[in-house]
């Protein structure tokens, strides 16, 4: 399946994903009513209740979205969204936003058919993008224009790669200690270990579904929120759980209650799971169910079922439901932006009301 991600790091990346006779037809931003003019549906309850506005952002002439797959927001509140557009004319895979929808700029067609996951990350005084390119199997972390600061490819030293075929990252975590963590969640379901100079500290991992054995590790988050020891969690997607690790690799535990975790932000004692199975999960610091948003039993059976077409059938989508959130993350007001895999791409703005 195609895919595809604190401290420092802002993992928001708005994904708006809008097939091009759509794009003419939809708003900037849909606010108070929905497309049928209506009243915008809500979801989830008490303080963590919000009002679906799908279809945001405004893409350039140069730009149409494929899967819209990544979300980060820098300091100056500027919405990077990375796409994953297959088609035959290379295109900008990157398009920054203003809080308002409107694209300020747009780069990256080196990376044409490779967006994946996109992370940004202060170091002294400066943010830096890291972005997973599943196409081009590498790494790279460029300034916040796009300029190139490194390029790594699969690591030689663990041994455990006979060429790059094997290897195809889909997320970045950080450390505190200014190292980092790349999962290779669609290659052979490692996590690599970087220290702060980028260099190789350690790898771990390898498929299976026995403790500390992956099974597609999409994305990584590391979690120090308040009460909670400092460790890695992994979206162990395709095993239907989170999976925590010290932050030397040791395993931990696991968290279940998830269908197919795709990537994970924190924000204060709240972590955010998007779920590819066509809903979002809240998780309080002990890691307890907050509440599933858009969860819905029968409406994700049609999505999941007849091969998953639906995400190709924008007919069928309806206000209030997701089909494949690919990755989510809050705004600095407790907002959440959701970007979907699917056809055309999407992006929801979820408005927090409560």
């Amino acid at each position: 399946m195609p895919g595809r991600p604190a401290h420092s790091s802002r993992r928001r990346f708005l994904k708006t994903s809008v097939a091009a006779a759509a794009v003419a037809a939809t708003p900037l931003i849909l606010s108070a009513d929905d497309k049928s003019g209506s009243k915008a549906k809500r979801v989830g309850a008490g303080e963590h209740t919000y009002e679906c506005q799908h279809y945001w952002g405004e893409l350039p002439k140069t730009v149409q979205w494929g899967a819209t797959h990544g979300v980060t927001i820098d300091r100056e509140g500027l919405i990077y969204i990375k796409h994953q557009n297959g088609g035959s004319q290379p295109m900008d895979a990157i398009v920054v936003f203003d809080p308002t929808g409107k694209a300020v700029r747009s780069f990256g067609k080196e990376y044409h058919g490779g967006g994946h996951g996109i992370d940004i990350r202060e170091e002294g005084g400066e943010e830096f993008l890291y972005l997973s390119d599943v196409k081009h199997c590498q790494v790279i972390k460029t300034d916040l224009k796009g300029d190139v600061v490194w390029k790594k490819d699969f690591p030689q030293e663990p041994g455990v790669y006979k060429d790059g075929a094997g290897y195809r990252p889909t997320n970045v975590a950080f450390a505190p200690d200014g190292g980092l963590y790349i999962g290779d969640g669609y290659g052979s379901h490692y996590i690599h270990q970087y220290d702060k100079d980028a260099k190789w500290v350690r790898t771990w991992g390898g498929a299976g579904s026995e403790p500390g054995k992956m099974k597609t590790p999409h994305g990584m988050w590391f979690d120090d929120r308040p009460g909670r020891t400092p460790s890695l969690a992994v979206a162990d997607r395709a095993n239907a759980r989170l999976q925590y690790f010290t932050p030397t690799g040791e395993h931990l535990g696991f968290v279940n209650d998830l269908l197919f975790p795709a990537d994970i932000d924190i924000q204060g004692e709240v972590m955010l799971v998007p779920d590819l199975h066509a809903r979002i999960t809240l998780l309080d610091k002990d890691n307890n169910v907050i509440t599933h948003l858009g969860d819905d039993a029968e409406w994700r059976a049609a999505v999941l079922g007849d091969g998953m077409k639906m995400r190709r059938e924008r007919d069928r989508w309806l206000d209030g439901k997701f089909i494949h959130p690919h990755d989510a993350c809050f705004d600095k007001d407790g907002n959440i932006y959701v970007t979907e895999w699917v056809e055309g791409g999407r992006v929801t703005f979820l408005k927090k009301l409560a």
